[in-house]
């Protein structure tokens, strides 16, 4: 597989040396100091093109990988208000593109935990809820995406929450999520179901990067000529 890399901070570095251990090669890399390489013959040459970068850069960067013909497996968070229109992208035009909130593994096998708790709690209305999530200073968007995905599950399966909001109002319908931004922390999430009894927890902290590099990396692998919007639920019922 021949990948290009859109962003070459610590994560584009993770996922160049998972390519490489894995056969793959790389054959264009992309950052803030080179964005005339969107138009090289390398670039162009690419089978996928991994991007992780900002979210004020995500959605141009998707649309320069369309315009060349190249799938996506996009790791930006933040830019979601753009998703419906990459769907029509792909829907209409025929183009390939992997989102997922998070790549690691354990955090989908964690949604799938947090899924089945909200349906349980849906039926306990003495149990309120509420999510925390806790980032690396550099990480630039809050809630984080991870955080916003295991929100709507459980908007999804207790009715008596209505939107999730990033501010503690204290009102009942209301599904707080709390953010940190701390040191290099690869990333920690938090739910807490809470009753005047007790509370059930569940975590997934990140040890490092790994993780989300591998994932990123089987994405790509998994997309090589498929066509549509993709996600890992695709991927692990593959």
């Amino acid at each position: 597989m021949l990948a290009a890399l859109i962003g070459y901070g610590k994560m584009g570095k993770a996922i160049e040396k998972i390519l490489i251990e894995r056969g793959h090669s790389v054959v264009s890399v992309i950052d803030i100091d080179n964005q005339e390489d969107f138009e090289s013959e390398s670039f162009k040459s690419a089978d996928v093109a991994i991007e992780f970068t900002m979210p004020s850069a995500a959605y141009d960067n998707y649309l320069r990988c369309f315009a060349a013909n190249i799938p996506v497996v996009a790791g930006t968070t933040g830019w979601l208000a753009h998703l419906d229109e990459i769907k029509v992208l792909c829907e209409k035009e025929g183009k390939t593109f992997f989102y997922a909130p998070n790549y690691s593994l354990g955090v989908n096998i964690f949604f799938e935990m947090n899924e089945c708790l909200a349906r349980l709690i849906h039926n306990f209305p003495d149990y309120d809820v509420s999510i925390s999530e806790t980032h690396h200073i550099h990480k630039l968007d809050a809630p984080s995406g991870t955080a916003i995905a295991i929100a709507n599950v459980i908007l999804q399966h207790i009715d008596r929450k209505k939107q999730w909001t990033p501010e503690k109002t204290g009102e009942p319908d209301d599904l707080f999520i709390e953010s940190v931004r701390e040191g290099e922390i690869p990333g920690i999430h938090d739910v807490v179901y809470e009753s005047e009894t007790d509370y059930i927890q569940i975590r997934h902290n990140s040890k490092n990067r790994k993780g989300l590099a591998l994932g990123a990396v089987i994405a790509a692998e998994f997309i090589v000529g498929k066509k549509g919007f993709l996600g890992m639920s695709d991927l692990l019922s593959f």
